[in-house]
């Protein structure tokens, strides 16, 4: 973190739709008198005295001109901040000169990616010099991946306290989630495949669950690409979209906590589809749909409107088996569209924990759980809507 700094946070990509409630979301929580200090950023000044006006804050909310073009720009705002929170994707075209000037300056960091690609490529690159400059870098800071993230972190926390050890198996279940992707995540899922379809070490890297370990090799992970009957829980599941991303961050997390989970760790995670002959066609019907073909959904900087963002949620179970068969269960639950109302409060809060609960983290590259972990659930249940309860 820089300590000096002449703000705790600058909201990069506030004239975007999704840096729209982020601001708002800051607004809300912090103000602009309050303790915290913030800015917004962009590239146009006009557009953001535009979201100033819009987002209800006062001509005193300071904003600061960054371009992910003019790398000066972007070095320039890392060194005023403690914290830059960015929302400017798709990632891999628009993220790596933001990582590089934090890492320079020892700026923590906060994104929404889940661009596994680059996100591996950031952390060959700029671990280091993160770590020795102090810069706190956290990927995937929005609904992928923080409820999948602290969820399996929630279970394995439970798992030590009433076993004595970890599970080696979680499973992660989608039991309901109503709202739509955003578009900068589909943008970004895009940009992924569309990376790894020039680049075969892209694509394996894409495909591979422990991409983002560090070099640890763990076991065999599960096939989650078809419709599977689950016994265990008795319900039909199909393809989670956003499994390689969210399983990849949390094998991530297990090596960074010194594998706290385990080395024969398995995890995976589908969409529950329902019981029965019903149930089983709608797990097909799921598997054979292709979202992330064509143009479809949300283009970045579009969104839902306030009353679909208020009507949506989310509800995931985590379950555990251990080494003796032993089984505990635990969810996560989330009061807004996952992708539009969910997480501007996640990646707010994340940055808030990062410059205020975690200095105890060391310079580097981390994850959600790894980073703030314990500290942040009690922030995301204290303000930000979600819910981590053991169930069984």
């Amino acid at each position: 973190m820089n300590p000096n700094a002449e703000f705790d946070l600058i909201l990069y990509g506030a004239t975007g739709f999704t840096g729209r409630l982020v601001a708002e979301y800051l607004i809300e929580r912090c103000g602009v008198d309050g303790d915290v200090r913030w800015a917004l950023a962009g590239r146009n000044p006009e557009k953001l005295a535009a979201v100033r006006d819009e987002v209800g804050a006062s001509a005193e909310l300071p904003f600061v001109v960054a371009d992910s073009t003019d790398s000066a720009s972007l070095r320039a705002a890392a060194a005023r901040t403690k914290c830059l929170v960015t929302t400017v994707g798709p990632y891999t075209h628009y993220g790596s000169d933001v990582v590089a000037a934090c890492a320079e300056a020892g700026t923590d960091y906060v994104d929404l990616s889940g661009e596994v690609v680059w996100m591996s490529q950031m952390i060959e690159a700029y671990q280091e010099q993160a770590k020795q400059t102090g810069a706190r870098i956290v990927h995937s800071c929005g609904f992928d991946s923080i409820p999948f993230d602290l969820g399996v972190q929630f279970l394995q926390e439970h798992a030590q306290a009433r076993f004595g050890a970890a599970c080696s198996r979680v499973r992660g279940r989608v039991r309901k989630m109503r709202g739509r992707l955003s578009g900068g995540t589909l943008a970004s899922l895009r940009a992924t495949l569309a990376v790894a379809a020039e680049d075969p070490e892209s694509k394996d890297r894409m495909h591979d669950p422990f991409s983002l370990a560090n070099g640890f090799r763990g076991p065999e992970q599960p096939d989650a690409n078809e419709p599977v009957f689950d016994e265990l829980l008795g319900v039909w599941l199909a393809p989670f979209i956003m499994a390689p991303i969210n399983t990849k961050n949390v094998h991530r997390s297990n090596a960074l906590q010194r594998h706290a989970y385990g080395e024969d760790f398995v995890y995976d995670e589908m969409l529950v589809t329902g019981k029965g002959d019903s149930g089983r066609a709608t797990a097909e019907k799921a598997a054979a749909d292709r979202p992330l073909e064509g143009d479809g959904g949300y283009k970045p900087g579009e969104g839902p409107s306030k009353e679909r963002r208020d009507a949506g949620h989310y509800d995931v179970a985590f379950v555990g088996t251990g080494a003796a068969g032993e089984e505990i269960r635990v969810s996560v639950t989330g009061d807004k569209d996952p992708g539009y109302g969910s997480t501007p409060k996640m990646i707010a809060e994340a940055a808030l924990c990062l410059i205020r609960d975690c200095a105890h983290t060391p310079g580097g590259i981390w994850t959600p759980a790894s980073a703030m972990g314990a500290t942040l659930r009690e922030r995301l249940i204290a303000n930000a809507g979600l819910t981590f309860e053991f169930e069984a």
